[in-house]
């Protein structure tokens, strides 16, 4: 009969011993913030939320653990079980780690262990996993990608600068990334073969086994583009926009009853309720039994513009059901046409509607949400990503929603307030249909699609996140794709919408 084998526990050790000296800093970069949060909560988040990953080491830099402890007990880090202090070289941190997951460790026992740099916030989970299932089948895996770029091995001549002696074949060629996944038996008996050799120095633990234990194959996993190390000032600017710009598919809810659940008894406030998305969401989250005030200038007479008029709404709808779990605004005007040539009340009426309305119901709705730990959904529009002629009040004001979304998700965060933004293409709406005309039939996003997708965005716990909403999502089917694949696909569409 045979018997049941333990899957063996798998550990992230994330490597946060650097400084910010490259990049011109007094703290280390990993502390450096990012899209609102610092390069090692990113880091830290994807571990966490990774169904592979059991359990969360992190080495740090000498006299910011403390800082790196603050961080894990804001974000609510369940993984992470300890931060410890790393060593002067890169080596000496992972000795210190390997000591420290040996602890407690029966005779015999093994567990799988993941190096990552801290300092690569873009890693996705595919490429953790990926790594986790190689392990299961090989002692030893590293990371890599193809390199783009042609390599040239060079000689230094005296004062006559450097001259090339070689041109590998590039089809051979590999960019180690990380996490580098071991069998933990196998990093430390590499280390402790190296620890014989009195010139041993290396830059990454893969070397430590291909040079140590020659014998133990090396399995390569596929990384991936955006998986980035911040290391020089220009990586810091890349990064920021990578994570600006991804997007998150909204997750799934099983089956109508899911949705009766979540709702009932929840109150639900949509400003721009009169029609097209913002009705949808109301008539959608109503017939699942939330309490629905859509409210919009053609039906209740409520001017989003006017300060009051929000405060008033919301006030009735609190006073009304006790309580307000959700905000909604898909108000917006669109107008076409040459700045030069727009007039100052039309000018007005673009920053009134589309950027301080929104500015003033989040503030607005501060306090409601607070109460219900609730979220604030606002929305933007493809053309945010970048500016087109004769829509640069719409495109600009739409760019502004993406930032307060990220800025207020952060700012709200300790109240337990999601912010999240939606992110439709081309979609039938009223609003469009008054801009563009009739436009061929098939060519354009349901309103009714957009407002299931935000009712599943409302009743996530995402927050902070731009959510696209397409018709044949490019990554759709492949499960596992990063937000950043999924941005550079949106990106890409964005061309000519």
């Amino acid at each position: 009969m045979s018997q049941h084998i333990a899957k063996p526990r798998t550990t992230a050790v994330i490597l946060a011993g650097g400084t910010g000296q490259r990049v011109g800093l007094s703290i280390p970069k990993q502390l450096l913030k990012i899209a609102g949060k610092a390069v090692i909560e990113h880091t830290l988040t994807t571990f966490e939320k990774a169904d592979s990953i059991d359990d969360i080491i992190v080495l740090m830099a000498p006299g910011y653990v403390p800082d790196v402890e603050k961080i894990v007990a804001k974000a609510g880090f369940e993984k992470v079980s300890r931060v410890i202090e790393g060593g002067a070289t890169r080596n000496e941190t992972t000795e210190r780690a390997i000591a420290a997951l040996g602890e407690g460790l029966a005779d015999g026992e093994d567990r799988n262990v993941l190096f990552h740099d801290a300092v690569r916030p873009l890693l996705s989970r595919r490429v953790i996993d990926d790594c986790v299932a190689a392990l299961e089948r090989y002692q030893a895996v590293d990371v890599a990608i193809p390199s783009a770029d042609t390599i040239i091995v060079t000689r230094t001549h005296g004062e006559d600068g450097e001259f090339i002696t070689e041109i590998p074949d590039r089809s051979r060629l590999r960019r180690g990334q990380t996490p580098q996944a071991f069998k933990l038996s196998t990093i430390k008996r590499a280390y402790e073969v190296a620890a014989g050799d009195p010139n041993f120095q290396a830059t990454d633990d893969c070397t430590v086994v291909l040079k140590y234990l020659p014998d133990v194959p090396i399995h390569v996993v596929a990384g991936d583009e955006y998986n980035m190390k911040v290391t020089q000032p220009v990586d810091v600017f890349i990064a920021d926009k990578l994570f600006q710009l991804g997007s998150t598919a909204a997750p799934e809810h099983s089956g109508e009853a899911a949705y009766r659940e979540l709702l009932a008894g929840k109150t639900l406030v949509v400003f721009g309720g009169s029609y097209g998305i913002g009705k949808d969401i109301g008539e959608l989250a109503e017939s699942y039994g939330a309490t629905v005030y859509a409210l919009g200038r053609s039906t209740t007479g409520t001017h989003v513009e006017n300060p009051e008029e929000v405060d008033d709404a919301l006030s009735k709808a609190y006073a009304e059901t006790g309580r307000i779990d959700y905000v909604v605004n898909t108000a917006g005007v669109l107008r076409i046409g040459k700045l030069a040539e727009t007039d100052n009340a039309t000018i007005q009426e673009a920053l009134s509607v589309n950027y301080l309305a929104p500015v003033q119901i989040a503030r607005s709705s501060y306090k409601y949400l607070a109460e219900t730990n609730g979220q604030l959904l606002l929305y933007t529009s493809s053309s945010y990503t970048r500016g087109r002629a004769e829509y640069s009040l719409y495109s600009s004001t739409k760019a502004a929603m993406v930032n307060l979304t990220q800025a207020l998700s952060d700012e709200w965060a300790a109240d337990g307030i999601r912010v999240n933004c939606v992110n439709p293409e081309r979609t039938a709406t009223p609003m469009r249909t008054k801009a563009f005309g009739q436009e061929p039939a098939g060519s354009l996003l349901s309103s009714e699609a957009v407002a299931r997708t935000s009712l599943d965005v409302l009743l996530s716990e995402l927050t902070g996140h731009v959510i696209d909403v397409r018709q044949q999502d490019p990554t759709a089917s492949a499960g596992q794709a990063s937000g950043f694949e999924q941005a550079l696909a949106g990106v890409l569409d964005r061309q000519d919408t």
